[in-house]
């Protein structure tokens, strides 16, 4: 018997949703930061054994759209609901459990399993865990209620079982070596706006995008230029800072990362520009893989 198939990874920005992707693939794929809205993109990690294969999918965290980008964003979403074989549904010990409505009652009329993931149990006590996941079992009693803390790895082993049991039989749709559907060069570009969410404060990593203008794989290293887009002057000479500073702490602690996920030496260049309305920019949208 062979099990086989697409578990999508939903729920709200902070609960964390790409802590878990990364604990459960065992690579790290999706950006993970304080900051909301860090995923932006549908990201796959591929996990194969000798009778299964679990294409987990970290989706944006869900939000009400305001530019074109975070509308495609919800795309990305809205998809992972109709293409499950289960659906994990992020939550946390903090998170009101009425703050999206529409999702729950969308997630209660799956016809597929469900999985809703209280994460960040170590932040609360036994008791109010225990009247969470109650009130869970209210809120959606056909799905499987877990707690878990995907940052201490805790009570993740009895998620991956619980997958498991729930996949279809089938056969595997990558190649057992496969990790992941995306390239390398998406990598660079998520890896540099990592750094950019991790340095840079108040609305500057939210009006930032990143587009590799060159990926070039050498024998000894990769050579790689990337331009950060921004949306204001302002907004430049931040990224940049004084004499070039911080763009080059950027560029420096991307590189290192860069370094370790590729395995290989990285010659990096990074640039800034200016672009008002890149995130309603249909062309832009396209070439940073937001729209088709």
């Amino acid at each position: 018997m062979h099990k086989s198939g697409f578990v999508n990874i939903v729920g709200n920005p902070n609960v964390g949703k790409s802590t878990l992707m990364n604990a459960l693939v065992g690579e790290r794929l999706s950006i993970i930061t304080s900051k909301a809205q860090t995923t932006r993109h549908r990201i796959m990690g591929i996990v194969s054994g000798g009778d299964f294969q679990i294409v987990y999918s970290d989706t944006p965290g869900i939000l009400s759209p305001r530019y074109k980008m975070q509308e495609a964003m919800m795309k990305f979403v809205g998809t992972a609901f109709v293409d499950a074989d289960v659906i994990v549904y992020v939550t946390d010990v903090v998170e009101q459990i009425d703050k999206h409505a529409s999702y729950i009652e969308r997630l209660n009329s799956l016809t597929i399993p469900v999985v809703i993931v209280v994460n960040k149990i170590d932040l609360t006590t036994p008791e109010k865990l225990e009247a969470l996941v109650e009130q869970w079992h209210k809120t959606a009693p056909r799905a499987r209620i877990l707690p878990a803390s995907a940052l201490e790895k805790f009570n993740l082993d009895a998620l991956f079982k619980t997958l498991l049991e729930l996949l279809p039989e089938g056969e595997a749709y990558y190649d057992k070596d496969t990790f992941t559907d995306k390239s390398l060069r998406f990598f660079a570009s998520e890896i540099i706006r990592e750094k950019i969410f991790l340095t840079y404060s108040k609305e500057v990593p939210y009006c930032a995008e990143v587009a590799i203008e060159e990926f070039k794989e050498e024998e000894s290293m990769y050579r790689i230029s990337a331009v950060i887009y921004v949306a204001r002057e302002s907004q430049k000479a931040i990224i940049i800072g004084h004499q070039g500073k911080m763009l080059k702490k950027v560029g420096t602690e991307a590189r290192k990362d860069m370094e370790d996920f590729f395995e290989k030496k990285v010659f990096l260049q990074t640039f800034v520009k200016v672009n008002p309305d890149w995130r309603d920019n249909d062309r832009m949208l396209r070439e940073f893989g937001y729209v088709n």
